[in-house]
């Protein structure tokens, strides 16, 4: 009998020989398999990474159509040499024959709107009641009526002179102007309002770059 044998205890269960069983661990097969998790994980995140990458420093498809679509949809800035043709375009107000009519009741307003406006320097036509057609009935500041050529100069200019005055065209083929005075009207703008109007009218401000 064996050393290792317990007393009483024999047979089957007699232990002989110099050898012993051997308690080995279970194996952690839970971990293995979570650590198979993580590197598939980290192998798909690393994938996705490099594609972003690959967008943002190459550029896709759809991102350069965007592009594209956007600077198309901004409008070009005028040049420097197109704004100063336009204010050059513009007639001093010399060049501006101006006709001051009063459409309403209040007695001389015409005769004292065209001697200011002569003042400031426009050349004064005809002075006096507004026709019929616009007597008692032009609503606001007033008029300016004109050829349909005045609309790109004449108009703009005389405009500085009073604020919210409509702007209309008729048949006429001669350069002349008409300023109809509205019910509303108290007095021309201020001269030095005027004045300054008139400059930035002659010298526009250049348009900001950047995106639009």
């Amino acid at each position: 009998m064996s050393m290792l044998t317990p007393p009483g205890m024999g047979g089957k269960y007699r232990i002989t020989g110099d050898k012993y069983p051997r308690m080995r661990r279970p194996r952690r097969r839970g971990r293995l398999l979570l650590a198979a998790v993580a590197a598939v994980v980290a192998l798909g995140l690393i994938g996705w990474g490099t594609i972003q990458l690959i967008d943002v420093f190459g550029g896709s498809d759809d991102a350069k159509k965007k592009t594209a679509a956007a600077k198309h949809d901004c409008p070009p800035s005028p040049s420097p040499s197109t704004a100063a043709a336009a204010a050059a375009a513009l007639p001093k107000p010399a060049q501006i024959t101006v006709n001051v009519y009063n459409a309403t009741p209040r007695g001389g307003l015409a005769k004292e709107t065209a001697d200011e406006l002569k003042k400031r320097g426009f050349a004064i036509g005809k002075v006096g009641n507004a026709p019929e057609e616009y007597d008692k009935k032009v609503t606001g500041n007033g008029i300016l009526l004109g050829a349909p050529g005045a609309t790109r100069g004449a108009f703009s200019v005389l405009g500085t002179q009073l604020k919210g005055a409509a702007q209309k065209t008729d048949a006429r083929t001669t350069p002349d102007v008409d300023l109809i005075l509205g019910t509303t009207f108290q007095t021309l703008d201020p001269a030095q309002q005027a004045t300054a109007a008139l400059a930035a009218l002659g010298n526009p401000a250049p348009q900001p770059s950047g995106k639009c």
